[in-house]
């Protein structure tokens, strides 16, 4: 590993881990909660919080050679995610919020999986502009295979400024060490960016150009749009 990872082990050796972890935590909710809206059994539950809070890390870890990936060789990202399904399953009237709250804690596991994933991606030696793509494939993965599982489109494709959020995020953190700043802050300052992208897009409808042009009738037609429980 390199004199990144070296500085951040001395600085705050607990704080991309426990990022990491609160990550997985989130995401996990948001994966119960889109299978509890989908009425799956509790196995099913289960199996979608941890698709959804360990995919994008995973494939990270692949792509960048960190095998086996944490989520398989660290017991606590899957004792996290079952947790985290299991909490959400026995309690879900408590997770319920104003906001749809499958959205909302896919924007909180998005950011802060940018970051993370940005970092981790820097510390085994990426050049910045693979980190920061590297960082979005972290936060976009989980929701993307948990869409799937449900046989939905996945968010990454329909939703309001998803994957430029999370590009957003993981940049502010490989600018800041590229200027040798500290990693708590530009964690905080990425992720917090991050997550404020997503929110008010959801909230407002801030949105990029959607494609146009297909005939009526035509197979597919008014997919992409969002769903009503998007707002």
């Amino acid at each position: 590993m390199d004199a990144g990872l070296d500085t951040l082990a001395r600085s705050a050796p607990w704080l991309p881990y426990a990022l990491d972890l609160a990550g997985t935590f989130v995401f996990a909710i948001s994966g119960a909660m889109a299978g509890i809206r989908q009425r799956v059994d509790v196995f099913g539950v289960l199996v979608l919080s941890f698709v959804a809070a360990n995919t994008g890390g995973i494939t990270r870890d692949i792509l960048i050679g960190a095998v086996p990936p944490a989520a398989i060789r660290d017991w606590n990202y899957l004792g996290v995610s079952l947790a985290a399904g299991f909490l959400t399953f026995c309690f879900p009237s408590v997770i319920r919020q104003r906001w749809n709250p499958v959205l909302v804690f896919d924007a909180a596991g998005l950011a802060l999986f940018a970051v993370t994933g940005a970092d981790k991606a820097l510390a085994y030696g990426l050049d910045p502009v693979m980190a920061t793509v590297l960082g979005m494939l972290t936060g976009i993965g989980g929701g993307m295979a948990r869409d799937v599982l449900l046989r939905e489109i996945p968010t990454v494709l329909r939703a309001d400024l998803y994957a430029v959020a999370a590009l957003a995020g993981a940049a502010v953190v490989v600018v800041a060490h590229r200027l040798q700043l500290p990693y708590g802050l530009a964690a905080l300052v990425g992720g917090a960016l991050c997550f404020a992208l997503r929110v008010l897009a959801i909230r407002r409808g801030w949105q990029l150009p959607r494609a146009t042009g297909h005939e009526p009738g035509m197979p597919g037609a008014g997919a992409g749009q969002p769903r009503p429980d998007d707002d």
